[in-house]
């Protein structure tokens, strides 16, 4: 016998004997999960508040290479497969605001210079009989952001004098009403390596900043993310410019070379000189412009040598900026950018069931206008709107809040006075681990949220703020999912981030939507892993308070892939993950798939390992039904478990237990594994690169499931207290019945 079949036997004798005595355990005494059925935790309908999220479509680079693969997406085969995952309502999401981009929401509608089709683009709010099907992109030409979604890059470091960044106008005095220093506009650039540093040169366009200050960063971690606050801006002994005067003036910083990676240009009056778009719209003389930026040393003889690189791609130095003029032209269209779908195939085409949808307005790189008439278009054909999200994820474009919340105010005011019913809210974070952080202000504040707050409440609008959004994506970019031992983490993540909010100045009666969230698969190849993750998430945030969350993404994907929630092939041929099985779980089996109230109750589990760690997590509900339904997940990848369910009120001391015929449904490893199909070799060189052989990447191959679900359903006979039921290991389990006193 080998040493490694030694290991496994013994491995499994100390798993055998370990449930041996649990179970003993279990049946002389308390149970292991304990339902506190005191008082409801939270309460939801179903169909309401468990969604689905639906982004834009990339399928193609033409225009019709792209709008078909939209219709096939929203195809009736494809949606068939789609809505047998059971989730509920829809929210759109806004892909646009990722790639700084404008969006077309209506196709038909009026340039600020209609004779050259340029400038800012109003859409008609007005429906004809011509449904809008398809919503194209415009990459922004006066952009300052080298990075982020998309392909596009920064006109600071391009190397072309003809281009410039430009600041967002509805950022300036002559539309926040407030004075420019109270909305500073600022640009970053990053050296890429610690460079010693003492001087700068901007080439100016207009208009152009007076005063302004360049600062550099003292921290040792990016000025973002966890690193926002780790350091600070210091401005340099002679970086306070108070009476600029445009050009390309050559500033000496400092009278010594000093080591900088993160310099940064803070702008706080402009010259109010127009741009190259001329005078007669007032949008185009406010504000600021650069053509470019160097960035080096001057030696004693007054050579100045430059350390950016400037391209005109991705490969440049990079940098960012604090906003972008959404100023564009027809010229800048971008098919292969992808398809925000048109409103019109969005509602007819059946993906939202009829149900009202949270749909969103561009409000980073867009005018008050524009989501104005978006909203009454909307309106005026007479779809279910549930709310309005206001932008996507801000704190991902590096937005100050206070900038955020000035934007929020003015398109609040324009959407309500055409639609005055509309339900405003924001500003849909991006997935973080807690608090959205930012350059603390004057006051030392840095919670975005806070004050993004208290700007909305010293502006007497806090009313037009009437719920709260953000996304979860617990591990993306961070590896931290990869092993199979990370899912205990997810309960205890929620109930952190959910903390942070309140904590940082979520007010009390304003509920919370998850809007987009989802693990991305990673690790654990092949597993039913993602679909427990989904189950103790969705679980979890519903706990946490949650009045919705939104499993991203909501559609098909062409193929015959296990990523994601379904795949589809050329033959209509559905290829499920194992979040697919998980879903209708959720959807179907724990709760009524009803629009009626159901009552969550928290619950307790004695279940874990020898280091304290949960294996079991439970969530329950009271249905419409009258029968009580828990949701258990045994996250043990290795073992089965056998619990005791009590249902306890700790006010009248009174414990209930399941009684008579239980439902127990069951999704785990035993009702899926995934098969992947050999890979090219090729193919494997690219893995090989990208990480370890069963890097979350191969999820994108092809190949199939077997066993291929569905969920596993059976009865139970309930004998009282001392019923054991049993877990399988790495599996989703609902008892679902009637319970009684002992």
């Amino acid at each position: 016998m080998s040493i490694c079949k030694k290991v496994v036997l013994a491995g499994s004798l100390a798993a055998f004997l370990f449930i041996i005595a649990h179970s003993a355990s279990a049946q002389n005494g308390a149970p292991d999960i304990v339902v506190d059925t005191s008082h409801a935790v939270n309460s939801f309908s179903p169909l309401r508040a468990l969604g689905g999220a639906v982004d834009r479509q990339f399928g193609g680079k033409t225009e019709e290479e792209v709008a078909n693969h939209t219709n096939w997406v929203l195809s009736p085969p494809v949606l068939k497969q789609l809505l047998g995952a059971g989730w509920g309502t829809i929210t759109y999401r806004q892909n646009t605001e990722l790639q700084i981009q404008a969006w077309h929401w209506n196709p038909r509608g009026t340039w600020s210079n209609p004779a050259s089709k340029d400038g800012y683009f109003v859409g008609s709010a007005e429906p004809t009989s011509e449904p809008i099907e398809h919503g194209w992109s415009y990459p922004l030409p006066h952009r300052g952001n080298t990075l982020g979604d998309g392909h596009e890059w920064s006109r600071l470091t391009d190397g072309d004098l003809n281009s410039y960044w430009k600041s967002n106008p509805y950022l300036t005095k002559t539309f926040t009403g407030e004075d420019d220093s109270l909305h500073p506009q600022w640009v970053m650039i990053d050296l890429g390596a610690t460079e010693n540093v003492n001087a700068i040169k901007i080439a100016w366009a207009n208009p152009y900043a007076r005063q302004y200050y360049v600062q550099y960063w003292t921290g040792n971690a990016e000025p973002f993310y966890d690193g926002i606050n780790k350091g600070a801006w210091k401005t340099f002994p002679m970086g306070t410019i108070a009476n600029g005067h445009g050009g390309t003036p050559t500033l000496k910083l400092i009278s010594w070379n000093i080591p900088v990676r993160y310099l940064r240009i803070w702008m706080t009056g402009s010259s109010n000189t127009c741009d190259t778009h001329g005078s007669q719209d007032k949008r185009n003389c406010v504000g600021y412009a650069i053509n470019e930026v160097y960035v080096g040393t001057v030696s004693p003889d007054g050579q100045f040598t430059d350390l950016i690189k400037h391209l005109p791609s991705r490969k440049q130095t990079v940098t960012w900026a604090s906003s972008a003029d959404p100023w564009h032209s027809a010229s800048d269209i971008n098919y292969a950018g992808g398809d925000q779908i048109g409103f019109d195939l969005f509602f007819h085409s059946g993906v939202t069931r009829g149900l009202p949808a949270i749909v969103p307005i561009a409000i980073l790189y867009a005018t008050p206008e524009d989501a104005a008439n978006e909203i009454a278009y909307l309106y005026k054909r007479k779809y279910p709107i549930a709310m309005i999200e206001m932008g996507e994820e801000a704190d991902g474009q590096r937005m100050l809040p206070e900038d955020y919340a000035a934007l929020y105010i003015q398109f609040a005011r324009a959407i309500h006075k055409l639609v005055p019913q509309a339900r405003l809210g924001g500003p849909s974070f991006e997935g973080t681990p807690g608090d959205v952080g930012s350059w603390v202000d004057a006051n030392g504040r840095a919670s975005f949220l806070g004050r993004f707050v208290a700007y909305l409440k010293a502006h007497n609008d806090l009313k037009d703020f009437t719920f709260f959004s953000f996304e979860h994506y617990p591990c993306m970019d961070t590896g931290l999912c990869r092993d199979w031992s990370s899912l205990d983490m997810e309960p205890e993540y929620v109930d952190h981030v959910v903390q942070a909010w309140k904590d940082n100045g979520l007010p009390p009666n304003i509920p919370f939507f998850m809007t987009e969230g989802n693990d991305l698969g990673e690790g654990s190849l092949g597993t039913v892993k993602s679909g427990l993750w989904l189950a103790d998430y969705v679980g979890a945030m519903m706990t946490a308070g949650a009045s919705g969350t939104y499993y991203f993404q909501d559609i098909a994907r062409p193929g015959r892939s296990g990523f994601g929630l379904l795949s589809i092939d050329q033959n209509n041929h559905a290829t499920y993950g194992p979040q697919y099985f998980a879903s209708q779980v959720i959807t179907q089996q724990w709760v009524q798939p009803v629009d009626a109230t159901h009552q969550l109750y928290k619950v307790a589990s004695d279940v874990k390992d020898q280091e304290g760690r949960n294996l079991v997590t439970a969530y329950a509900v009271h249905r419409p039904d009258g029968l009580w339904s828990i949701m258990l997940v045994n996250n043990d990848e290795y073992n089965h478990h056998f619990v005791r369910v009590g249902f306890d009120n700790p006010v009248t001391r009174q414990t209930q237990y399941f009684t008579g015929t239980v439902d127990r449904v069951v999704f785990g490893a035993g009702q899926y594994l995934w098969h992947p199909d050999p890979v090219p070799p090729d193919a494997a060189l690219q893995i090989g690169a990208a990480g370890a052989p069963d890097d979350h990447h191969r999820f994108h191959f092809s190949g199939h499931a077997d066993p291929d679900g569905p969920a596993a359903m059976s009865t139970v006979t309930a004998a009282g207290p001392d019923t054991l039921f049993d877990l399988p290991k790495a599996s989703i389990v609902v008892l679902r019945g009637r319970i009684a006193s002992n």
